[in-house]
């Protein structure tokens, strides 16, 4: 006696079912991709859009001879001295790329803020937690390796904390390629200025970049731009591409969560990667 074909035809039939089924998750469950290719600064980008990957940032390697040192935070004592400034949380804050170790024989923790840039007039970003209300001076400081102050200016104080930019300007003295130069910015809480002021400092390098990239750069997108610099471990210009991208698309999840993603190479920025920019326009 034949058995009925019916019930294999019935197997048969749901297994392609649930083929069928899966195959059309797959998609929706792989990562999706930031936007990058035919979005313009001039355009806010669409509110809607998935959450971005990050784009991995290539530290380069620290530069030869002495190492340059430098303050991520500001709020640390100089010498017997404390500063007046008070103790605020989130403190003073460069978001500058650094390297941090112990050293072997003091066990003491050494910093060194150290970046690179392909302008001869770069920007800086800092994290600001004082506001102009509160009357403290506020300086930039520019140096040459032997020290010698060649860029000074008063910055003026947010009207909320948050994060800052510190552009140099077009008439002040231009970087030169291959050459070291080490920044302040200064925070004097006390008006007699007999306390030392809370500060941040590093050193910043100008670089060019190959010819390749440099001819991409002519013709990319602000999100290409930025992940060629980040690639190229150029974080000067990476930050503030993205910082002017984040700023025009306020309501961006991918742009959000990219910028978010690219202060995490350093997880000391956590506390400061969600705070509005407060000065200077996108």
């Amino acid at each position: 006696m034949k058995s009925s074909p019916q019930p294999m035809k019935l197997f048969f039939a749901l297994a392609f079912s649930c083929t069928s089924l899966l195959g059309s998750l797959t998609p929706v469950l792989a990562k999706p991709a930031l936007p990058a290719s035919g979005h313009s600064l001039s355009k806010p980008l669409s509110n809607k859009t998935a959450v971005a990957q990050t784009t991995r940032f290539n530290a380069p390697p620290p530069p030869p001879g002495p190492p340059p040192g430098g303050r991520v935070l500001g709020g640390a004592s100089r010498g017997n001295k404390q500063t007046v400034c008070p103790d605020i949380k989130p403190a003073l804050t460069t978001l500058s790329p650094f390297t941090e170790k112990i050293d072997s024989v003091t066990t003491v923790k050494l910093t060194n803020v150290w970046g690179l840039t392909t302008l001869e007039h770069p920007t800086w970003l800092f994290y600001m937690p004082y506001t102009k209300d509160s009357g403290y001076s506020t300086e930039f400081e520019l140096q040459n390796l032997k020290r010698k102050t060649i860029y000074q200016k008063e910055i003026t104080l947010p009207q909320q904390s948050g994060l800052i930019r510190v552009s140099l300007p077009n008439d002040a003295p231009r970087l030169a390629v291959g050459e070291q130069y080490r920044w302040y910015l200064k925070v004097s809480c006390d008006q007699k200025q007999q306390s030392p002021p809370t500060y941040v400092e590093g050193v910043i390098q100008r670089v060019n970049l190959n010819q390749a990239d440099t001819q991409k750069l002519q013709t990319a997108t602000p999100l290409q731009k930025f992940a060629i610099y980040a690639q190229n471990g150029i974080w000067y210009e990476a930050l503030a591409t993205l910082a002017e991208i984040r700023q025009k698309n306020p309501q961006n999840v991918a742009i959000q969560t990219e910028w978010q993603n690219f202060l995490a190479n350093f997880p000391q920025f956590n506390t400061v990667a969600a705070a509005p920019i407060v000065s200077g326009k996108p």
